[in-house]
């Protein structure tokens, strides 16, 4: 595989959509993950749940000039602030390794097709949480392995590994337990689940695990992120969900504080997949 150039898709990136620093670091992780997949030069990879592009960007770095990144999100394009989905996939297209990218919004992978054996990777990264169920990911897990031959999978892992990490595993939990037991929403987490779930749900819909392996998140910034969106949920939906179990929250959210001013955040699993 060509080595991926950090520092460069990360300039091409931050012109456009992101702080220069805060850019490279999430390129950098981006790229861990990436060369974590065994994605070659020429590759054809479709990307569920692509959102502004990031990730976009770093799989285009890797495929090169003969591959092909076709990028879907359910999202409508208008979706985002203070850059919308559109906006930046325009600037995508700008870039250097944009003739490779192939961007669709308003995408549900459930009732649209693609080809057998189309691609040769369906990638799935740090979107999983954003699905309204694990039925629903099932579903879809289901649904793309006949377009690819291999499916390259990252989500934000559960396991602590420090202190530190605790503030940004009670935000994911609290906004998990309000959407679970509140009025449904369209959060940012919505369904967080285990390591140990994802694998269970790939054995059940036909996926062979393989390469597991911790990426490193140091220096990322989403447990900040994820603390104050998590915040925001509990002010706008603490109240649509049922006494006693907001009383359970409540003392989440208690525990949040006291723990808020260490932020770092939770590693991040990728696991590699043939069907």
């Amino acid at each position: 595989m060509n080595m991926i150039d950090v520092a460069a898709v990360a300039r091409a990136m931050a012109t456009g959509v992101a702080n220069p620093g805060i850019q490279l670091v999430q390129t950098r992780f981006r790229a861990g993950l990436v060369e974590s997949w065994d994605i070659q030069p020429g590759d054809r990879v479709l990307e569920i749940g692509c959102g502004q592009g990031d990730m976009t960007a770093v799989l285009a770095a890797a495929v090169g000039e003969h591959g092909q990144v076709t990028g879907v999100d359910i999202a409508d394009p208008s979706y985002g602030a203070p850059i919308t989905l559109a906006e930046s996939a325009e600037f995508l297209r700008a870039t250097p390794f944009g003739d490779r990218i192939d961007i669709r919004f308003g995408f549900d992978v459930l009732t649209e097709t693609f080809p057998d054996d189309e691609f040769d990777h369906v990638v799935l990264s740090q979107c999983s949480w954003y699905f309204a169920s694990l039925d629903q990911l099932r579903a879809t897990l289901a649904r793309v392995r006949p377009w690819a031959r291999r499916l390259a999978f990252a989500e934000w892992d559960l396991r602590p590994t420090s202190h530190g990490q605790l503030a940004h595993l009670l935000a994911v939990q609290i906004q998990g337990m309000i959407e679970a037991a509140g009025e449904r929403g369209d959060g940012n987490v919505r369904t967080p689940f285990s390591y140990q779930r994802l694998l269970a749900v790939l054995e059940e819909t036909g996926w062979q695990a393989s390469g597991a392996r911790t990426i490193d998140t140091t220096g990322m910034h989403d447990a900040a992120w994820e603390i104050t969106i998590c915040q925001d949920v509990v002010k706008g939906r603490l109240h649509t969900v049922p006494a006693a179990m907001r009383d359970l929250i409540q003392s989440h959210v208690d525990v949040l504080e006291t723990v808020t001013p260490s932020n770092e955040a939770l590693p991040v699993y990728s696991v590699t997949a043939a069907r």
